[in-house]
């Protein structure tokens, strides 16, 4: 049924690539450089090293929750462009917090978003008497800067050329710095820090999670750069696509790629984490994303989309499902 709805959507490949259920759960995750753990070390070192400076001020919120439009430091944009000066300042990311009316915090999320950015906040959340940071990553919406694209096509290939100045390491210290800069607005949170995030959120956050002790429980969803070695040989529609048609015509940015590889990365997760991969995903290609899941050795569940990055008649229901499982996974940490 969904191949057949995939044709009427002109998608000239098949977004399950021929893997099954059985056949995902083998995908393997690369074993990485064998400087991968201490490159992310000392990012998260020299991220940690920065004053995060949060600044707020409170806008319109809800019943349920006050809203605050933050800004706070990561890292600096002299380690994220080519050519941008050597002095210059931390990164501004911005975002929002959003607080329980009532006041009483018990714990925190940092969510994510995908390649579509995000234009506001969500004024829900799965579990009670919780706050939460709603970091825009740089590039997109309050962290959007004229010299930096924002779009996955080519957001996804900025700042290749090296480890160093590749774009997505800057939105890995992002995550980091969201979680000081909630602590700072709401010193509860630290109690229970949690993350959520889905696409180039769960990729983003698969990534930082290994190195950033202060989270105790995630929630990874259809997450993006799993298993580039793979991915380039698999045609998509999303940000994977720009990539693998760049590989082909300089195929040395595997070399960095290999330092960005969420499935490697997730080797090195020690936290509970829950998962929800697609079978069928014409944006990030299954097999990238269960590379992700069988890499973790942490305690670990796994919820089954038969779609993502696409609509489909049953996906109302599978929906409601999944929100289920979410807010039974959050109430494990209660």
């Amino acid at each position: 049924m969904l191949r057949s709805q995939a044709m009427k959507h002109d998608l000239d490949f098949d977004p399950t690539y021929g893997y099954d259920l059985q056949k995902l759960l083998t995908v393997p995750a690369p074993e990485g450089p064998g400087d991968f753990a201490g490159f992310w070390r000392r990012t998260y070192a020299e991220n940690a090293a920065l004053p995060i400076e949060l600044a707020s001020r409170e806008i319109s919120g809800n019943d349920s929750f006050r809203v605050f439009e933050v800004e706070f430091n990561s890292l600096g944009t002299d380690r994220l462009g080519s050519g941008w000066p050597a002095d210059a300042e931390p990164f501004r990311t911005g975002g929002w917090i959003i607080l329980p009316r009532d006041g009483k915090v018990e714990r925190g999320f940092v969510i994510g978003h995908g390649y579509g950015g995000r234009e506001a906040p969500e004024l829900s959340l799965p579990a009670p008497r919780a706050a939460a940071i709603y970091p825009c990553a740089r590039g997109f919406h309050r962290s959007a800067r004229p010299e930096l694209p924002n779009t996955g096509a080519n957001h996804v290939r900025f700042g290749i050329e090296s480890r160093e100045t590749y774009l997505h390491r800057g939105c890995v210290a992002e995550i980091w710095s969201a979680v000081s800069a909630l602590i700072s607005f709401a010193p509860e949170a630290a109690v229970k820090m949690e993350y959520s995030g889905s696409s180039f959120g769960g990729g983003i956050g698969a990534m930082a999670l290994p190195w950033e002790k202060r989270i105790q429980r995630a929630y990874l969803s259809v997450p993006s750069f799993g298993n580039h070695p793979l991915r380039v040989t698999l045609k998509c529609n999303g940000s994977g696509e720009s990539i693998r048609l760049l590989h082909r015509r300089r195929p040395e940015i595997m070399e960095v790629l290999a330092y960005f590889d969420s499935a490697t990365a997730a080797r090195h997760i020690e936290i509970p984490v829950l998962f929800a991969n697609a079978l069928f995903d014409p944006a990030v290609p299954p097999p990238g994303q269960f590379a992700v899941y069988n890499a973790v050795t942490s305690e670990k569940e796994l919820f089954v989309h038969e779609a993502g990055h696409f609509t489909w008649p049953g996906q109302a229901e599978e929906d409601e499902r999944l929100n289920v499982t979410v807010r039974l996974w959050y109430q494990r940490s209660a």
